[in-house]
Formats: structure tokens, C-alpha cells, sequence
């Protein structure tokens, strides 16, 4: 009689530039809306762990803010969390964004993630479907260059082409271990945490070039309503009154906006309908703000 497979597990850390689709990635292998995702850079805050299970193995994913040089204290508490996960991490993919090649960003973090070699590092070339042959070429050869990798990935996180041999190899490196999550556990944030990044990844895209990343969320109350409908309310905070103008928008278009965009991605979270009341507060400076910081759980 055949002895059962050694279940197996482990940590995957995904490093890489602001923008280059960390959080696509890890959204498309857990299969659901984990990690906030948006065209502008920067928008990762949190360690958002993603768990991909199959059959006798699990990884976790963890979504690293972008590593860059700290500027005020929430840049400073981001770069901690880089510097713990990356320690901590089994695997390492450094993601690039090929779109832009190989730059002086990719490079330094690439010293980063490859200087003492204890984990493997994979490469992944992002949104190669944005891409013509030759260019990813010339970006495969340049990426050959950052240092010694186990293997390198053209992929397209968005529509998931080269995704799959990405995970299968990833799954390759994971040692004997027991599942860090119970079957059906996706992530270790609750759904407190996943409305609020809902929320500002699309206020993020809703604000465009207009503001900088001076916004954060603040979810005051998921509550049950009338009908089986789910009430929240949030508040999204910034941290001048110019700023708030520029969220409210016109007769408060700009805030109805995000809204309309945010109520869908919320709704799948809680699972149902939705009523999503927003309002806009100023807090001054609130990313130098320890204290503040550690309200909004950053």
C-alpha cells in the first residue's frame, strides 16, 4: 500500500518596482479580489497574504509594498515589512514591468532580493501581452543580467498567459510542510480590511494624476440592512482641504464616482448587496501620524 505524499508549503514573497503588478499577480493564482490593484504605483500597503492551495501543497503569497526609499513614517513601516517578509520567504519572485525594461528600480531591488541567495529567486517578466517579441526579448536579456535567478517568466498577469508554469514552478520549491491555512481561507485579512482597500484602489483610480498617495480608508461599519442588504460605511481620508475638493469633486461627483466603481468589488467581498455610504474627512500630515497609522492598521 502506497504511504500519502508529504503535504507541502511555504512562503512566496513578490518583490519588485511601485506598478509592477504584484497585486494583479497574486490576485489571478488565489483566483479572487485579495490584494488592492490600480494603474497608479505605490498601491500596496499591507503584507496582503494570498493562500493558493492544490492538492497536497499551499503556498502563500505575500504582496510587498514597492521597495523604495523611505520619506515619512508609513513609507518607513512599509519598507519594515519588506525587510521582515523577505527574511521569512521560502521563494522570492522579483516581478518586472517589461513595458518599461530593466532600470536603475529593478536593479536595486534585485541586490536586494538575490545578495545572500538562502531563498530562490524567480523572475517574472510582466505584461508581456503589452509587448512585441523583440522587446521581450531585449528584456529577458537584460533581466538575465540582475544576478544569479533559478528561473526566469514572460507572463501577463492580467490575462494570465505564462501564469500557470510560473505557479507550477513555484510549487516545485515548496518544502514538506503543514497548510498555514484551513481549506477555503484565502488570505489573513478580514473582510474589514479587503472593503477598505476596495475602496481606495478605486478612489486611486478615480483620482488619477489628480492627488498623490495621501489617501487611506477608514471603514467605520459593515452592519446588516433592510431586504438582506449590507450597509458600509467608510471614510475616506486625505490630508489637505484642497485635496478633499478634489475627492468630493463637483456636487460631489468625484465621490459618487469612486462609489459607483467601489460598490461591485465590495458587494463580492460580503457577498450580496451592497449599500456603500462614502464620506471625506481631512487629517493633517496623517502619514507622519504614528498613532493614526496604526488606527487605519498600516
Amino acid at each position: 500500500m502506497n504511504e500519502p505524499a508529504e503535504h507541502r508549503s511555504g512562503l512566496v514573497a513578490l518583490a519588485g518596482r511601485p506598478n509592477a503588478g504584484k497585486s494583479t499577480l497574486v490576485n489571478r493564482l488565489v483566483g479572487e479580489h485579495v490584494a488592492a490593484v490600480s494603474s497608479r504605483p505605490q498601491t500596496t500597503r499591507r503584507r496582503a497574504l494570498g493562500a493558493v492551495t492544490g492538492d497536497g501543497w499551499q503556498m502563500v503569497l505575500v504582496d510587498l509594498p514597492g521597495i523604495t526609499k523611505p520619506f515619512d513614517r508609513l513609507t518607513e513601516r512599509m519598507q519594515r515589512a519588506v525587510d521582515e517578509t523577505l527574511s521569512d520567504a521560502d521563494a522570492v519572485v522579483l516581478m518586472l514591468n517589461g513595458q518599461e525594461g530593466v532600470g536603475p528600480g529593478d536593479r536595486y531591488i534585485a541586490a536586494r532580493v538575490l545578495r545572500d541567495g538562502s531563498s530562490p529567486c524567480l523572475i517574472a517578466i510582466n505584461k508581456t501581452d503589452r509587448m512585441r517579441p523583440h522587446a521581450i526579448a531585449e528584456t529577458i536579456s537584460a533581466a538575465a543580467e540582475l544576478g544569479p535567478f533559478h528561473s526566469m517568466h514572460p507572463i501577463s498577469a492580467l490575462n494570465g498567459d505564462g501564469v500557470d508554469a510560473l505557479r507550477d514552478d513555484l510549487i516545485s520549491l515548496l518544502e514538506p510542510g503543514p497548510a498555514y491555512f484551513p481549506e477555503g481561507v484565502i488570505s489573513d485579512q478580514t473582510d474589514e480590511a479587503r472593503v477598505g482597500e476596495a475602496v481606495r484602489e478605486a478612489a486611486l483610480e478615480a483620482l488619477r494624476d489628480e492627488i498623490p498617495h495621501a489617501v487611506a480608508v477608514r471603514i467605520e461599519e459593515i452592519v446588516p440592512g433592510r431586504r438582506g442588504m449590507t450597509v458600509v460605511r467608510a471614510t475616506i481620508i486625505c490630508e489637505t482641504d484642497s485635496q478633499k475638493r478634489i475627492v468630493v469633486g463637483a456636487g460631489g461627483s468625484k465621490v459618487k464616482e469612486i462609489g459607483t466603481v467601489a460598490r461591485p468589488r465590495v458587494e463580492s467581498i460580503v457577498g450580496g448587496p451592497v449599500f456603500l455610504e462614502l464620506s471625506v474627512k481631512v487629517l493633517p500630515r496623517w502619514r507622519r501620524d504614528e498613532a493614526e497609522l496604526d488606527r487605519l492598521g498600516i
